[in-house]
Formats: C-alpha cells, sequence, structure tokens
C-alpha cells in the first residue's frame, strides 16, 4: 500500500474569488461569449447567447461586432460562428508551453512505433486539457480533441497529476464532484456511469484518492475504461517527482490509448510501458534544451503592437459598436509565444503597444478568470484554460471550411462562380464552391474532379510541383497522364504543357480558356501553407461573354489574389499545432 496517505477529506473548500475592482467588464464579457460559442460547439443564434452569457441583448451585439471585427466571429444569418483566426490565442499558450512544438514530433514518432494513439495533456485545475493527439486512423478512433477538458478521475492522467495536489485542491475536487455529480460540465465526456466512479474498473473499488498515492509510488497509471467502454490508455507523466515525499505536478502527461479489442489493460502496461518511459525520458531532454535551440514557433521578440493602434482605427470606425477595451484585452494573450512564455507587465506592455495602466488592467482581469497566473517574481504565464477560448471547437476546422466564407465573398464581389479544389492524383478536385444565380452559369459541385491538365487550378497545382521535380520529370508525369483533347482548344502535347506550367509558376496565376470546355474561361491562383507549399487552389470560373482575357487580369486576379492571402492567413493561424484535412 502507498506510505503517503491522501488529504483529509474535511478540507475546506476554496471560496471563489470576488472580482477585483479594476476588473475590465467588457473583456469578461467578450469571454463570456466565446466560452459560450465554445461549448456549443463553435455555432450559437444570438438568442441563445443571450440566454447562456446573462447579457442584454445590445450589449451582446456589440460584442459579438467587436469579435467579429477581430475576426475571431462570423455572423451567419442569425448565428455567430467561430473563426480560425481565435485559434491565435491558444496558438499562444502552445507556443509558450513549447509542449507541442518540442514533443509533438517524438509522440508521432512514438505513435507511428507502436501503431497506438498517444496524446500530451496538462493540468487544468481539477481536470486534464489536451494540448497533443497523435491518432490513428482506424473505425474506432479518438474523438478528443486538442484543448479539450476532461475530468481528472475518469483518465489515467488524472491520478499522477492529483498526486501532487495539496489539501486545498483536493477539497476543490471533492466540491466540484458534489455539485456536479454527472459530470456535465465536461462536454468532451459522456455523462458519468456509476460504475466507472472514483476508478470502479481500474481500481477494483478503490477512491480517486488512493489511485493518486498509489501513482504517485508507481509513477505511472492506466485507465481501463473509465471514460466508455472499451477505451484504455496507460500514461507517464513529464518532469515528475518531488523532496521529502511530496509529489509536484507534472509539465504533461504522455498516454498511450488503445482499445480492448487490441489490448487489456494489463497487456497495454506489459507491452509499452517500458517503451513509454523511454519515450518520456527523450521527452524531458527535449525541453531541457534551451529555447533559443528550437526553431518553433515564432521568434523571440515578435510582437504584436500593431494591433493596440488598429483597435483604436477600428474604434474610431465603428464607434460605440467596437468595444476597444475587449479588443486590447484579448490582444495581451498574444503577446505570449515561445521565448515569452513569462513577461513581466512592461514586457507586455511592449509587446502589444498598449499603456502599462492598459496592460496592467487587462492582465488583473485575465488572472482572475484564470487564464493568465502571476508568479512571485512579477511575471505572468498564459494558463492551459487559454485553450477553453474555442479551440477544441476549431481544432478539426478543414481547409474547405476555413475557405467556404472567403469564397463567398469573392462570389459576391466579382459576381461569378469561386471554387477551391485540392490535386488528386492526375486529377482536380473540388472541395468547396460557391455559385452565384444566373441564367447561363457553370454547373460545377463539390466532389467533381476533372484533368488537372486541363484547369486553371489543375495547372495552378501542378505548377506548385515544380519545387519537387524537375522540368523532364513533370513532362514525364503529364506524358503518364495521356492528355486528351477536350475542346479544339486544349494543349495535350506534355512539354507544352510543362513549358506553360513553368510560365504559371512564375506568375503565379494560370488562365484557362475553353480548354475544358467550349465557352468556359477561369483563372486561378494557388493557396499555400505556412511552409510556402502549395496546397490548394482558388479560382473564379465564368462565361466567355461574361469578360474577356484582359477584364480577368485586372478586375478578377487582385480579387483572387487578396482571397488567397486571406485564407493561407487563416491556414497558418488553424494549422500551426494542428493537421488541417485539405478535404
Amino acid at each position: 500500500m502507498p506510505s503517503t496517505p491522501p488529504p483529509p477529506a474535511e478540507t475546506p473548500a476554496e471560496t471563489p474569488a470576488e472580482t477585483p475592482a479594476e476588473a475590465v467588464k467588457p473583456l469578461m464579457r467578450g469571454v463570456s461569449v466565446l466560452r459560450a460559442l465554445s461549448d456549443a460547439d463553435g455555432r450559437a443564434s444570438i438568442g441563445t447567447l443571450v440566454r447562456t452569457t446573462g447579457l442584454a441583448r445590445a450589449t451582446l451585439d456589440r460584442v459579438v461586432a467587436t469579435l467579429a471585427r477581430m475576426g475571431y466571429v462570423r455572423l451567419t444569418g442569425p448565428d455567430a460562428v467561430l473563426a480560425p483566426r481565435l485559434m491565435e490565442l491558444g496558438n499562444a499558450y502552445l507556443s509558450a508551453s513549447r509542449l507541442p512544438g518540442r514533443l509533438g514530433p517524438l509522440a508521432e514518432r512514438l505513435a507511428d512505433e507502436l501503431d497506438e494513439s498517444v496524446s500530451l495533456a496538462v493540468p487544468d485545475g481539477d481536470g486534464i486539457r489536451f494540448v497533443h493527439q497523435s491518432t490513428r486512423r482506424r473505425a474506432m478512433s479518438l474523438t478528443f480533441r486538442i484543448g479539450d477538458l476532461l475530468p481528472a478521475e475518469r483518465t489515467a492522467p488524472g491520478p499522477l497529476i492529483a498526486a501532487g495536489w495539496s489539501g486545498e485542491e483536493w477539497a476543490r475536487w471533492r466540491a466540484r464532484r458534489a455539485a456536479d455529480p454527472e459530470d456535465r460540465g465536461f462536454p468532451a465526456v459522456p455523462p458519468r456511469d456509476d460504475r466507472a466512479a472514483y476508478g470502479g474498473r481500474t481500481g477494483h473499488g478503490r477512491r480517486f484518492e488512493e489511485l493518486a498515492a498509489r501513482a504517485r509510488e508507481d509513477g505511472w497509471a492506466l485507465d481501463d475504461q473509465l471514460i466508455e467502454p472499451g477505451l484504455i490508455a496507460l500514461s507517464v507523466p513529464l518532469g515528475h517527482g518531488g523532496e521529502a515525499g511530496r509529489a509536484r505536478q507534472p509539465v504533461c502527461v504522455a498516454s498511450v490509448v488503445s482499445h480492448t479489442s487490441r489490448h487489456s489493460a494489463t497487456s497495454l502496461r506489459e507491452t509499452l510501458l517500458p517503451r513509454l518511459r523511454a519515450a518520456v525520458a527523450e521527452m524531458e531532454r527535449e525541453l531541457a534544451r534551451p529555447a533559443g535551440e528550437s526553431a518553433a514557433g515564432r521568434p523571440p521578440g515578435e510582437g504584436r503592437s500593431g494591433l493596440a493602434d488598429w483597435t483604436g482605427a477600428s474604434k474610431q470606425e465603428l464607434g460605440r459598436e467596437f468595444i476597444e477595451s475587449l479588443a486590447r484585452g484579448l490582444t495581451v494573450l498574444t503577446a505570449f509565444g515561445e521565448g515569452r512564455d513569462a513577461l513581466t507587465l512592461s514586457a507586455v506592455a511592449e509587446a502589444t503597444g498598449l499603456a502599462r495602466a492598459t496592460a496592467r488592467r487587462a492582465l488583473i482581469t485575465l488572472e482572475h478568470l484564470g487564464h493568465v497566473t502571476a508568479a512571485p517574481d512579477r511575471t505572468f504565464r498564459l494558463t492551459p484554460r487559454v485553450l477553453s477560448l474555442g479551440f477544441p471547437a476549431l481544432s478539426r476546422t478543414t481547409l474547405p471550411q476555413i475557405a467556404a466564407p472567403h469564397l463567398a465573398a469573392l462570389a459576391g464581389r466579382v459576381h461569378d462562380s469561386a471554387s477551391l479544389a485540392v490535386l488528386v492524383g492526375d486529377d482536380v478536385q473540388y472541395t468547396a464552391r460557391v455559385a452565384t444565380r444566373r441564367i447561363m452559369n457553370v454547373n460545377i459541385t463539390t466532389g467533381t474532379r476533372f484533368p488537372a491538365y486541363a484547369t486553371s487550378m489543375g495547372r495552378v497545382l501542378l505548377a506548385g510541383l515544380m519545387d519537387d521535380l524537375s522540368y523532364d520529370e513533370l513532362t514525364t508525369r503529364l506524358a503518364r497522364a495521356e492528355p486528351k483533347a477536350l475542346t479544339r482548344h486544349t494543349v495535350t502535347r506534355p512539354a507544352e504543357l510543362a513549358t506553360i506550367l513553368d510560365g504559371v509558376r512564375r506568375a503565379g496565376y494560370a488562365l484557362v480558356d475553353e480548354e475544358l470546355e467550349e465557352g468556359l474561361r477561369s483563372i486561378a491562383v494557388p493557396v499555400v501553407d505556412r511552409t510556402g507549399a502549395v496546397v490548394a487552389a482558388v479560382n473564379v470560373a465564368m462565361h466567355t461573354s461574361r469578360r474577356d482575357v484582359g477584364a480577368c487580369l485586372t478586375e478578377v486576379l487582385p480579387e483572387l489574389r487578396a482571397t488567397a492571402a486571406r485564407v493561407a492567413a487563416d491556414l497558418e493561424v488553424a494549422g500551426r499545432f494542428t493537421r488541417v484535412p485539405t478535404v
């Protein structure tokens, strides 16, 4: 049995802190709206938000208008929808923590080696919050998202984290369990099954406190179907240990997650524990390297000072509909990042361009809300709770979802159909499309494929391959596709196509005139990811009677390029610590 008993049950729970007098109330209201939208999986009607936040309709309208101006929310009909740009707040925490940037590649390698899913989680209050997922694609796979919060007692990382809790922390956990016995406050997990309470399956009736004490001694923990039947996990902490028998909370916990169809809890531990421990040791060495040695995240000193000027300009333009104190308060979160994990008040003010008094009140408010913590050395750090501001709902956003509102805006400006496509083999596949209403329209639907060599988007995507293929290799690839004449204008000779593609690469756009179909003219530009690689293309298609080639270049091409840049900017934010599917 463990030598260290759990804290006494009669430890009083902590009394909720009163709102500081200097708290920025508009910032608190904005955070409440973002949390409400996140809890609603990223989308809710304005009426629903009024009910869930308790804000007056006029106040809520101003908050939503401000968040929309920042690019954090979109208004779609009667609904407010979280936008990918909001993920920059969670990215700031993830970058500052260095965990996904440094440990993510090691977790991916471990997942490949074991052919099991691997996750990284951090303590957050009396729960655990995921910061990285390396999942295996199977019929039954994990649905947890980066940023999801789980109750500690229903997870493998939980006992390892609770092993370092103080009496006060145990009291808060007991108070939460009494107030929410079914875990309704944790939308990422199904409601509690009484049979699984306090480690029923894993601990054979032992209480969660005993599991935590055991985890303190063992240095590992198991989840045997605590969240739902069939799901099992094995966890080992990073940075675990302490002096005089007192454990401290780990920096994070690495877990291997499997299913009972592949392992029993016992076989999971016996088979994978040595390899997981070796991987954790390597992760700890990686975290011990000086921050300057890592290329992940933004470089130290890269600030967001322009945003403070932007908030002032937005206030002048929109008047009372724009809440400047809300925008500036959220801007404070973006001051943090890798190499900027602990900042003084002066450093925050300098990074954001805000006055010290403004930055101070924002930090006081964010600390009260649990998104920032203050250290005795008078520095501030972000907490994992920043991820609750929309990150789970947005962490599985696809490229077509990112592009859709931008395509709609483009189609509205040029009054012609706009599309997004990716390269699939020798074809171009449409993944998003916004059509205009005309008597004569380009009739193409999502999922449609065309030969890449005869389309504007296909040529942009093929030209993107020239970073990795030589001219001769590209010509050979085109020859294998066996180009056929689809109209009397279609270019089919591989060498001629390769020359055209080289020109497309240099010009940054492709214009195809009646090569796919008589009377159809289209122009396309590439969409690039954060590495500069071409991952998709955006085009505008029209009947030849609508515009001549010159008008396409002067009227449509600038709009296309601006749209592609907006899609790429959102993709960069969304894809910084998550994988963004292109279809």
